[in-house]
This record gives C-alpha cells, structure tokens and sequence, in this order.
C-alpha cells in the first residue's frame, strides 16, 4: 500500500503525501516529488508517505493530519506536461485510474471518512500539487522528459506548502 517516513510532533502533523505508480512513466511523478521533498530536509511536523491507491482506499492513510499535502499525476484537457496546478479536493472530478465502478472521488472520500468520525483536515487544509503529465500507459521507471524537468520546481512547491502558515 505505502510507507510512512518522518517523524510528528504533538497528536497532528503535516502528511506530504506521494501518490502514483513508478512503474508506469510519469505516473509515478507524486512519489518521485515526495521522496525528493523528504530528502531535502523534514519539517519537525511533516510525515512523508506514499502510496499507489485511490478511491476508498486513501482513507487508511489520510486520517490524524491538521493538513496533507498531496502530489499526483494530472492529465487536463489543454494541459501542458509538467506544468504543476495547485489544487484543493472539491476542484477535482475523478480518478482516471479507477480500481471499479465503485471508486469514490477524492471529495466524496473526504465527506465519508468524515462522516465516519474520521480525523481529518477541512478541504481548504488540503493541497494538491498536481504536475501535468504526458505517458502514463507505458511501463518504465523514468519520467518523460517534461516531467522530469519539473520534478524539482515541484519539491520546491511542496516545500513552500510546508512553510505556510496553517489557514
């Protein structure tokens, strides 16, 4: 499923959260930004993981933060690959890795986990650092190199979010 490296302070931390496949090209851009992030220096409240689910499945990992920062793969209708959006759940609409019919959207999660008596953040305490992507059916362990180029503009990205004040 994942695995968890840092280190919390206090009951409530920071999740840098990687998700994607690195076997498959660009799919793989969340947790290669995430390991990289980590490398550069944890803040005293950041726990690093990654993880290879969506849909229901996030739930396991999710819970117990004040705010998560997640890093995935995005592919738009008009975007360009590696240009990094900035995102909050409620401005995504699904998953183009579904596991089934019966896969929730990040958002729908959220509400469930919640409704649950889960401990998770409120939607605008969670990021999503989404990097525009351009191979994601392809089996290989390194990114297209647009992708790769933007991996430490990402880093760089995910280090401001840890910097920033809590909304």
């Amino acid at each position: 499923m994942g695995c968890l490296f840092g280190r919390t302070i206090g009951t409530l931390s920071v999740l840098v959260l990687g998700l994607g496949n690195t076997i498959l090209t660009d799919d793989g851009v969340g947790i290669l930004v995430t390991r990289a992030a980590a490398a550069r220096g944890a803040q005293e409240r950041a726990i690093f993981a990654e993880a290879s689910v969506g849909g229901l499945r996030l739930l396991d990992v999710l819970g117990d933060h004040e705010r998560i920062i997640m890093v995935d793969a995005i592919i738009t209708p008009h975007g360009v690959p590696g240009q990094i959006h900035r995102l909050h759940p409620n401005e995504l609409q699904s998953s183009f890795h579904s596991g089934s019919s019966h896969d929730l959207t990040l958002s729908d999660v959220l509400t469930l986990g919640r409704r649950m008596g889960m401990a998770l953040p409120k939607d605008e305490d969670i990021v999503i650092l989404a990097i525009e992507v351009e191979e994601v059916f392809t089996f290989g362990e390194t990114c297209t190199p647009a992708v790769a180029a933007a991996i430490p503009r990402a880093v760089e990205a995910v280090l401001a979010e840890l910097k920033a004040p809590v909304p």
